[in-house]
Parts: C-alpha cells; sequence; structure tokens
C-alpha cells in the first residue's frame, strides 16, 4: 500500500472514532439532543397528552388507557429512535395496537397534535420533520389493526 493511502486511511480512522461518542452517551447533534434530551422529550410528550385531551376527534380512544404507562412507553420510545440512552422495552407498536382498529382519520389527528405540541414547544421544523421521520413507519403497525 502506498504512503497516501495509508495517510488517507489513518485520517478516515481517525475521523470516524472522532465522531463515536465517549460512554455511550449521544452526540450533542442527534434528534435526541435536539430534542431537548429527557427533560425535552417528557415535556413533548405532556403538550402532546394535552392536546389530545383537546382534541374531540381522538380524546375518546384514550378514555380507557392508563395515559402514565402510555406516557411512560411514548417517552421511552421517542427516547430510543431518536438516538437517546434509552432502551425500548415495550411491546411492540403492531402487538399494543392490535383489535383496536384505528382509521386515517384517527391517526392524522394524532399527528396533528404531536405537531401542534412540537410547535408549543418551538421546536425547529427540520426537528420535527425528523422526529416524524422516524414516527411515520408505525403507521402500518398502527392503523386498521
Amino acid at each position: 500500500m502506498n504512503r497516501s493511502l495509508l495517510i488517507l486511511a489513518a485520517l478516515l480512522l481517525s475521523a470516524g472514532m472522532s465522531a463515536c461518542s465517549p460512554l455511550g452517551k449521544p452526540p450533542a447533534d442527534n434528534l435526541y439532543q435536539r430534542l431537548g434530551g429527557e427533560q425535552g422529550i417528557e415535556a413533548l410528550v405532556y403538550d402532546l397528552l394535552v392536546e389530545i385531551a383537546a382534541d374531540e376527534r381522538i380524546v375518546e380512544r384514550f378514555r380507557d388507557v392508563n395515559i402514565p404507562r402510555f406516557r411512560q412507553g411514548l417517552e421511552s420510545y421517542i427516547c430510543s429512535i431518536s438516538g437517546g440512552p434509552c432502551e425500548y422495552s415495550g411491546e411492540s407498536m403492531q402487538v399494543v395496537h392490535a383489535g383496536h382498529g384505528y382509521t386515517d382519520v384517527e391517526f392524522n389527528a394524532l399527528v396533528d397534535d404531536l405537531i401542534r405540541a412540537m410547535e408549543k414547544r418551538q421546536l425547529p421544523v427540520a426537528t420535527q420533520n425528523r422526529l416524524l421521520a422516524l414516527l411515520a413507519p408505525s403507521y402500518r403497525d398502527i392503523v386498521y389493526q
């Protein structure tokens, strides 16, 4: 291997290693941090619950939901998918939503509520879009199950 290839390989290796976060901490520019870390996610989920409670389109769907359990699970899920230190240990989205028959209208109402909660938290649109993109694949596990 010639000298310039060795130098390039060493530079790439050192750049890759410097991008790794020490001690399992998320990098400062990841979505978890942009959401405000643990406290930001907790506040976002709280604001989402406030929006749901005021949303006549879906509030009935939450009447019999164990809200503290829902809140904890959603906080953990968002923390996990956003690159935070959490590990989601709840049941899969498909299992949790099986048999409920949620509709497109209800799913979209929940997304609307989440967007309002993110706007209330004054999250940048790029941050909102990134979280929505990570949550979007769960659509197929929630709607019409």
